[in-house]
Parts: C-alpha cells; sequence; structure tokens
C-alpha cells in the first residue's frame, strides 16, 4: 500500500515565485538553460542547473558543479528567495494548458515503497544520469525537483484536494509558455492524516515522470544510511519529493524520432522496403496519427502516413503492441540499423509538445534524413504494462504540462 508523508517545503514568497519557477532540468541543453536565467538571480536553474554559473567549457558533471548547486541552494535561503515551512504540511498543484487541466498532491514518497514495487516502474535508467541525480541530491542535500507520479483515481481524495482549492491559493501564476500553475498548502492535521489513510488504501503508485530521480532517492538513502549508526528509518533522506496524479488527469503526448541517416540506402530504397511491410501513402499535409499503429514519416521533404497491418502487432503481448516497439522493432532496428535507442547516437528523440515543425525543421536541416511522428501511449497502457513489471522501450511517453521547478523543496536533514 501506498506511504505518503507531510513534509515542511523549502519555497519561495508569493511575490517571488514567478521569477524562481523553472522548467525541469531535463527539458532543456546548458545554452537554453543560461538563456532562461538570463538577468534574473532569483530562477531556480541557478540551483537546478548549476552549470550555468560556471564557465561555459566546464564538464557539467565535474564536481565543482555539483558544489556550485550547494552553495547557490545555501544563498537562495540566506537572501530569503526559499524559506521553510514551519509545521509538515501536504500541498496541492494545479496546471492548466489549454483545455488540459491537471491537479495533483504534492507529497513526500516512500524509498521503500519504490523499491519494494508498490511504486511501478515502466523503463530502464541509464547509469550515467542516475549518478548525476545521485551526486546532485547529495550535494545539495536536498530533492529540488519533484518526481511525477500518477494513481488511480480516489474520490475521496479527489473530494478533499477539491475541498482545498475552493479557497484562496498560495500561488497563482502563468509561466512564459503559457501554463497556468497554482498551489495551496494543507495544513490541517485531519486532512493530513485522512489523506495519508486513503492513499495506504491505493495499492501502487506509477512512475509518470522521473525514473532517474525515483532510482537517486534510494541510493542517496542508502549512502546516508550507510554513514548514521543511529539510522532509524524515520529520517528525512528515506523520502523523496513527489507530485501525485490521479491517472483520469493527465496527458501524455508522442515521443517521436528522428534518425540521422538512412543506413546506406538510397530515399527510392529505402520507401520501397517500407512499403513491403506498411501500408504507405504519401500525403501533402503533415501526418498526425490519429490512432493507433499509425505514423507519420517525413522524408526528403515529404510527409508518408505509415500504417502497421496485422503482420506487425502481436496485440497479445503488452510491450510489442505498443506503437514504439512495433517502429523500433520493424524498422528501426531491421532497416536503418538502429538495434540499441537507448545509445545509438544516430537517433534523436522529440518531445510532442514540439510538434511535427521540429520533425521538419531537423530534416530540413540536413542534419537528420528522417523522422517518425507517432501516436501517443495511452494511460491505460502504462499502467497494464507496469503492473505486469514490463519495461517500455525508450522514451515512450513524453507527459505535459511539466511540473514547474522551484516551487516546492524538501531538505533531507
Amino acid at each position: 500500500m501506498a506511504t505518503i508523508k507531510p513534509f515542511r517545503a523549502l519555497r519561495p514568497p508569493s511575490n517571488l515565485v514567478e521569477k524562481v519557477s523553472a522548467l525541469p532540468y531535463d527539458v532543456m541543453n546548458v545554452e537554453e538553460a543560461c538563456a532562461m536565467a538570463a538577468e534574473n538571480p532569483y530562477s531556480f536553474l541557478h540551483i537546478s542547473r548549476p552549470e550555468i554559473d560556471l564557465r561555459a567549457e566546464i564538464d557539467p558533471h565535474d564536481e565543482s558543479v555539483y558544489l556550485q548547486g550547494k552553495l547557490n541552494l545555501a544563498e537562495f535561503i540566506r537572501r530569503g528567495t526559499l524559506t521553510q515551512d514551519t509545521h509538515d504540511c501536504f500541498y496541492v498543484y494545479r496546471q492548466r494548458m489549454g483545455a488540459i487541466i491537471q491537479t495533483g498532491l504534492v507529497v513526500c514518497a516512500s524509498v521503500d515503497d519504490y523499491q519494494s514495487g508498490v511504486i511501478k516502474k515502466h523503463e530502464h535508467t541509464r547509469a550515467d544520469k542516475e549518478e548525476d541525480r545521485v551526486k546532485h541530491i547529495d550535494y545539495l542535500d536536498a530533492n529540488d525537483e519533484p518526481v511525477f507520479y500518477l494513481s488511480r483515481s480516489c474520490a475521496e481524495v479527489e473530494e478533499i484536494i477539491e475541498g482545498v482549492t475552493s479557497a484562496q491559493p498560495k500561488y497563482d501564476f502563468v509561466s512564459d509558455d503559457g501554463v497556468g500553475h497554482t498551489a495551496w498548502v494543507i495544513a490541517d492535521q485531519t486532512l493530513i492524516d485522512r489523506l495519508i489513510v486513503l492513499f495506504a488504501s491505493i495499492p501502487k503508485l506509477y512512475v509518470a515522470d522521473g525514473h532517474h530521480r525515483s532510482a537517486a532517492a534510494g541510493r542517496v538513502r542508502e549512502l546516508r544510511r550507510d554513514k548514521n549508526p543511529s539510522h532509524n528509518g524515520s529520517e528525512e533522506y528515506n523520502s523523496f519529493l513527489t507530485v501525485i496524479f490521479p491517472e483520469n488527469q493527465l496527458n501524455i503526448m508522442p515521443y517521436n524520432r528522428a534518425v540521422k541517416d538512412l543506413n546506406g540506402l538510397t530515399v527510392a530504397e529505402f520507401i520501397t522496403h517500407i512499403e513491403s511491410s506498411f501500408e504507405t501513402v504519401p500525403s501533402a499535409v503533415p501526418v498526425i496519427p490519429a490512432d493507433r499503429h499509425y505514423f507519420g514519416m517525413y522524408l526528403d521533404g515529404r510527409w508518408y502516413q505509415l500504417h502497421a497491418g496485422p503482420a506487425l502487432i502481436n496485440e497479445k503481448d503488452t510491450v510489442s503492441r505498443l506503437d514504439v516497439s512495433i517502429l523500433q522493432n520493424s524498422l528501426l532496428a531491421p532497416l536503418l540499423g538502429i538495434h540499441n535507442p537507448r545509445t545509438d547516437q544516430r537517433i534523436h528523440f522529440v518531445g510532442g509538445i514540439r510538434g511535427n515543425d521540429e520533425l521538419v525543421k531537423l530534416v530540413d536541416s540536413g542534419e537528420y534524413a528522417v523522422a517518425f511522428a507517432l501516436h501517443p501511449t495511452s494511460i491505460r497502457e502504462l499502467i497494464e504494462l507496469a503492473d505486469q513489471d514490463q519495461i517500455m522501450p525508450p522514451k515512450s511517453t513524453w507527459f505535459e504540462p511539466k511540473l514547474r521547478s522551484g516551487l516546492f523543496v524538501h531538505l533531507l536533514h
């Protein structure tokens, strides 16, 4: 059963929250982070991407980067850019992106739950990215960015949250990408206790976005436990910062692909090979796949719609019937030689928020030869696969809107 814990968040005052808040560390490169934080000493990117405050040629995994993040967090606290609540609380965080509204509960989740499988994952982590997050969290002595989880819907939890959100919020602003962010504090101990009990009856939580941060939280706990002869399991490092959303509110976008070359094939040869497996129809307009097993392909200045027929699909297999698996197993691997998309440098993954225009831009630039637009993986598919302890291919889901960083920080001491 799911264990959630209230905590004393480190967070910005209302008059600074818009300046402090930032996109997650992993949706931008260092040049973009520098531009976003330019002339803004309050930007949380100084903590989540501290390399922006060091010389341009610095290795982002150099120890000086982690030390700079620690110094920057201490400076934010010293000058009051971030202050800690005096009592343990839960928090409610709502995001609005057009017609999409999702409202989550900000809590500390249990490392034990993650390691025992109460918290279900659907992706493998990369060792280098996991190690980076371990060092980042350990040096900061804090979870500075929340993990994005989903849960089965619970009517009473949603009723409590609806009551909380009827009150005046602590934060309410629109970020520069047009997404609205609203937050409330739950300080009422009766509500806190009831939410803990309700989640204890929810059998599983699911990682939506944040596998590396989740795994890193477990490793940081092991480091702290090994150094603490008085460890008793109640220490803050036994839990980590999470926002939990009900499954019925979440929005998954596709995670599209672009490949640098055609693996020695001409355009004509490549299309001939595809036609032997996929129904292939040229399109005068960009293809946005409207259903499972349909794909858009942009090649040589032209769009095509691809449809995977029954011969390519095993509907009885939870993993292989995913569109990302069909594309990988029936096209990317056999035709383009992308056998390990986790490590192959010839493939590039494009979040669905960037749209088909980004695919056209990549191919028309000449840097990439072909790009593919996918139909998004569904929440149902994610939950079913995770419940079976199966692993999706890398970059199968893109959740949007992204959680804003800097609104809540969980100190580990």
